[in-house]
């Protein structure tokens, strides 16, 4: 009996403490909370912040580095004797499909090595991904082409050549530079590779129907468009493949000879800038072997460049609102707004000039 009332006395004791005292916890609860409170309420700025100072300088103005990089490939184009020329020469060595195939497979592979491979099959398990990848596909091969279409239309109703070119444009999803525009705003980049693999398997396939569509039956053209699958296979295969296969061989190898710890924080820095640098050289060249026909149909140039910035502008805005009122989170909004945002250049180009010939508009 002594020992039963001894235990409802602690009892009765332990419960008058948490009544006064409150639960062991509630004071670190409460401290916890108002942190998040005050990290909620400044959570964006300083975020911003941080972000922006842990990029390089390379990254950090990379705005800059591109303009001069254009103003230096104009000049190389005009002034330099003989470049534009030789750029534009069906010689392999110097020829201007060279140099940027070197170009691009040295800026996608830095990108590509940081992708967590091994890590891949718990992503593919996720809803979330799933979700990411139907919502990504709508955007880019239903909403973004129509809208290309619209712009084509509505900028260049009598620049029929260009209109054409244009809407090739907006067919051609980016599988290469929308990885390093992700890497910079610090979007996902897992997700970002995952998509751009899934994109490139859709523009085999859907590439040459849709140009089929858009340009000979919607518009109207009165010359066929030729576009070969091969083509954009072998496109695909160049700009995804070769740096896909390198970046997973020097992973695996590098992360088993060495150590995890020293690949992500040794050799991915070292390897980082690349990119960038690789980018660079790739906008100079093709400005370089241009720079003449920019200079001299300026006209030309800006009634292209102006459907191009609206669409931008309206597809990157517009998917940013929209993944943001759905709960997407900063960092698979970013990934979402670039993706549906890019384009593969050198597929449109490649296909434009098979169909209309090198000389074409």
């Amino acid at each position: 009996m002594s020992r039963n009332n001894t235990d409802r006395q602690l009892e009765g004791e332990q419960d008058f403490a948490s009544t006064v005292n409150g639960p062991p916890d509630a004071e670190v609860a409460s401290k916890r909370n108002k942190d998040l409170e005050m990290q909620e309420a400044l959570g964006p700025k300083a975020e911003n912040v941080a972000a922006f100072k842990a990029l390089g300088w390379l990254d950090r103005f990379v705005a800059v580095w591109i303009l001069l990089a254009i103003m230096v490939g104009i000049l190389i184009g005009n002034f330099v004797s003989g470049a534009e020329e030789s750029l534009q020469k069906s010689n392999l060595m110097v020829s201007q499909f060279l140099l940027t195939t070197i170009g691009l497979l040295v800026m996608m592979y830095p990108i590509l090595c940081k992708v967590q491979y091994e890590t891949l099959h718990l992503a593919l398990r996720e809803q979330q991904l799933w979700i990411q990848v139907g919502f990504s596909i709508f955007l880019n091969w239903i909403i973004a082409p129509l809208l290309m279409l619209a712009l084509s239309w509505a900028f260049l109703p009598d620049e029929e050549g260009i209109r054409e070119g244009l809407i090739l444009v907006g067919l051609a999803r980016c599988i290469a530079m929308v990885l390093i525009w992700t890497g910079i705003a610090g979007g996902d980049n897992q997700y970002c590779a995952i998509l751009v693999a899934i994109n490139s398997v859709l523009q085999m396939v859907l590439y040459a129907p849709l140009a089929i569509l858009f340009i000979n039956i919607i518009s109207g053209s009165e010359q066929a468009i030729s576009v070969s699958y091969s083509t954009v296979a072998t496109g695909d295969a160049v700009f995804l493949g070769i740096p896909l296969g390198a970046a997973i061989i020097t992973r695996y190898t590098l992360r088993w000879m060495t150590s995890p710890s020293w690949y992500d924080n040794k050799f991915i820095k070292y390897i980082a800038p690349w990119s960038l640098i690789a980018l660079l050289f790739s906008i100079m060249v093709l400005f370089a072997s241009h720079g003449h026909q920019v200079v001299h149909q300026i006209v030309s140039v800006v009634r292209v460049a102006a459907p191009l910035i609206v669409y931008f502008i309206v597809i990157f805005g517009l998917t940013l609102l929209v993944t943001h009122k759905l709960g997407f989170g900063y960092k698979l909004s970013a990934m979402q707004s670039f993706t549906a945002a890019s384009n593969n250049f050198e597929l449109a180009i490649t296909v434009a000039v098979a169909s209309y010939g090198a000389n074409s508009d």
